[in-house]
């Protein structure tokens, strides 16, 4: 059995939604269908308390971390050692 859900949309709700559709290849209702379905998946796993505490403990401790420019030179330097 099918149902019908009627959401409205302003203007530029309405222009973006056609769009992001467009670029999908895909009709307005096909493509809000699509995302429906994808969001289910997205449900969180732990309650945001629990997701706090662990990001709190994890600020709590001084990491090892490096220039991100120094750490992108020895990754590519690294990957290109393999191609000579």
């Amino acid at each position: 059995m099918r149902h019908r859900l009627q959401v409205l949309l302003d203007e530029d709700e309405h222009r973006a939604l056609k769009a992001a559709a467009r670029r999908r290849d895909a009709s307005m209702s096909e493509y809000v269908r699509a995302v429906l379905r994808e969001s289910w998946g997205d449900a969180p796993s732990a309650p945001i308390e629990v997701k706090l505490a662990v990001i709190r403990e994890a600020a709590a401790h001084a990491w090892p971390t490096a220039d991100p420019e120094e750490m992108e030179a020895q990754i590519r330097a690294g990957a290109l050692r393999g191609l000579e």
